[in-house]
């Protein structure tokens, strides 16, 4: 069981930029593949970007493609999502999340084991 815990979220002009953090506390020496979600009012949760254990493999939504860098430090045991020109419509609660798994199987929230609670991130126009 993996714990997860965001930082990083707030309220930003659109075209700027933030840098989400998700602190992970584990028991076991598992190794685990995280990812980004994200939720906004009225819609269902969506995938952003995802990263293997060993960082080699990353992909990302088309809509944040080339605007966000998902990476981590595996003796901090942190995953950061930098998000830069964002825009308006990337406003919602972002969650972080860990797979079973060491590669990424997939891009849907039942593919990830555990979640954290989520930071909200705002973009104005």
């Amino acid at each position: 069981q993996v714990q997860l815990v965001e930082s990083g979220g707030g309220l930003v002009q659109a075209g700027g930029s933030l840098r989400l953090s998700c602190a992970a506390s584990v028991r076991t020496s598992n190794t685990y593949a995280m990812g980004w979600f994200r939720q906004a009012p009225g819609k269902e949760r969506e995938f952003v970007a995802a990263i293997s254990w060993s960082g080699a493999s990353i992909v990302y939504a088309d809509s944040v493609k080339g605007r966000f860098t998902i990476s981590r430090d595996n003796a901090r045991n942190t995953m950061y999502l930098q998000m830069n020109s964002l825009k308006p419509e990337d406003t919602a609660v972002y969650y972080c999340a860990a797979a079973r798994t060491s590669v990424v199987v997939g891009q849907r929230p039942g593919d990830f084991a555990s979640w954290g609670q989520g930071t909200q991130v705002t973009v104005s126009s």
